[in-house]
């Protein structure tokens, strides 16, 4: 059970490393939905690699959190904001908002209308169909 604990500890400690960098690339703003004056957590982008890597990591707020974490209680409204993140120049964040709308566009045109006109990469396509919400 330490092992455990201790990889644990291990892997927090090698992105509590990013934190000064990722508060800089975010400006203290959540990178999915852009809420500022909140407590910001990282979040790694799945897959997760076997060691920490900055190019996987978010500043995020709690509620995007929560509903990442929960993705059947998807709060559309929120998520509206999709539309700026889509297009942004963190691959990570991009990533996360094309793997979002393709939830919601089972019950809401407006991200049935945003992917199509979402652009990807070929390596950011990969990434999206490795990440699959539950």
């Amino acid at each position: 059970m330490a092992k455990g604990r201790d990889k644990h500890q291990e892997r927090h400690h090698g992105l509590s490393l990013y934190g000064k960098d990722l508060v800089r690339r975010c400006a203290a703003h959540c990178e999915l939905c852009n809420s500022s004056g909140r407590p910001l957590e990282i979040f790694e982008v799945p897959p997760v690699p076997a060691d920490p890597d900055f190019s996987h990591c978010l500043m995020i707020c709690a509620e995007c959190k929560g509903q990442i974490e929960k993705p059947k209680r998807l709060n559309a409204d929120h998520w509206r904001c999709l539309n700026q993140t889509m297009w942004s120049e963190v691959e990570a964040a991009k990533v996360t908002a094309i793997v979002l709308l393709k939830q919601l566009e089972q019950t809401e045109s407006w991200a049935q209308e945003l992917l199509e006109i979402a652009y990807l990469s070929p390596s950011e396509e990969e990434w999206v169909d490795a990440w699959k919400l539950i």
